[in-house]
């Protein structure tokens, strides 16, 4: 079974009601020191770590002197542009104290239901995460409305991981599991170690939320699961209120995992599979060689574009010989295919009159 400690890239999810004192509205500073520690420690034995927080409207609220109850939208989206200043700063900070840059991402659920922008968001965290950044990622908030909103953050990081390419997601949760009732109400429930499958059974056991900061309840975090777990990403549910919660997970402490199927690369490249072709790329012989070495499609390697398509369609890979190779998610469209075929990285953005990205289809968007 799978631990912590075989993780590659792990996406963290902190809840407002760890990271934000629920009396006095202010950061739990020795919390935050002691979660940098453990992103240090993952980080140093070469692991990919993102963080998806809440605690952004939960610390302008303080700020502003806003009402402990539910707020008008114009009222969140005040506390969330004055909290997520704090909130960064002080990622940014406790991070730095130990080496390592942070990187704000702020997201709506427009950007993961666009294949566009969902494509675009993939590429800024690979970037981020290839340079050694760790991402915080976190709801933009101040902009969201209802209609574009994920409305929790458990959702939201399951969807981060996904795109992402994540191998575990964490929850650090107020509780340590998930349990066959509320433990706060029902002393006889128990939980669970592990849930291969989650069946109706399992979702008939999920209450709702029940912390005043926090609107994630065993619900949505279901909800995660299942998109996580679809997408060959194992996810757990563990208790963070203590100090150093991920080396505490190392270490034994109590949670529940749910097992995913098979791995975020396979999943990923089934989905592709699956899609129906837009368009045509054929390729010469120099590029099926590199391709099939694990490379990604570069613009010199493409000898002829048909079909309409936009940016993050689907087009068919074809080679020298006429035989479909495979799929792949085009990073540009056809017209702009056409103009760069053949060129070299360097001559294309004469071309183009912006600056451009490397690959026409990444590796990581292919399926043969």
């Amino acid at each position: 079974m799978a631990t912590v400690a075989d993780a590659k890239r792990l996406v963290i999810k902190i809840g407002s009601a760890l990271l934000v004192d629920r009396v006095t509205g202010d950061l739990r500073a020795d919390w935050l020191e002691a979660l940098a520690d453990d992103v240090a420690r993952l980080k140093a034995r070469g692991a990919d770590v993102i963080l998806v927080s809440s605690g952004s409207i939960a610390l302008g609220r303080a700020a502003l002197g806003l009402p402990a109850t539910e707020l008008m939208l114009e009222q969140s989206q005040a506390a969330a542009a004055v909290g997520q200043i704090k909130l960064a700063g002080a990622y940014d900070a406790a991070l730095a104290r130990r080496g390592l840059r942070a990187a704000q991402v702020l997201v709506t659920l427009e950007d993961s239901t666009d294949r566009r922008r969902y494509l675009n968001s993939r590429a800024t965290l690979e970037a981020l995460l290839r340079f050694g950044a760790v991402p915080i990622v976190n709801e933009n908030d101040t902009v969201a409305t209802d209609e574009i909103r994920y409305g929790d953050n458990d959702r939201m990081a399951a969807q981060v991981a996904v795109t992402a390419g994540a191998d575990q997601l964490i929850l650090l949760s107020d509780v340590d599991g998930f349990y066959t009732a509320n433990p706060a109400q029902d002393p006889a429930a128990t939980r669970f170690d592990v849930i291969d499958q989650i069946t109706p059974e399992i979702e008939a056991m999920a209450g709702d939320a029940a912390s005043g900061l926090s609107k994630g309840g065993m619900k949505t975090k279901l909800m995660a699961a299942r998109t996580a777990t679809a997408a060959g990403c194992d996810m757990a549910i563990t208790e963070g209120f203590v100090l150093h919660p991920i080396t505490a997970l190392e270490n034994g402490a109590a949670a529940t995992w749910f097992r995913a199927q098979g791995t975020p690369q396979q999943k990923r490249k089934a989905w592709i599979a699956g899609m129906k072709a837009k368009g045509q790329v054929t390729v010469d012989a120099g590029a099926v060689r590199a391709m099939e070495r694990g490379s990604s499609l570069l613009p010199a390697g493409v000898t002829a574009v048909a079909g309409r398509f936009g940016r993050g369609d689907p087009v068919e890979i074809v080679g020298p010989d006429g035989r479909v190779l495979g799929l792949g998610l085009t990073r540009y469209t056809a017209a702009d295919a056409a103009l760069i075929k053949g060129l070299r990285s360097g001559a294309i953005e004469p071309v183009l009159g912006y600056p451009a990205r490397a690959a026409l289809i990444h590796r990581d968007d292919m399926a043969f």
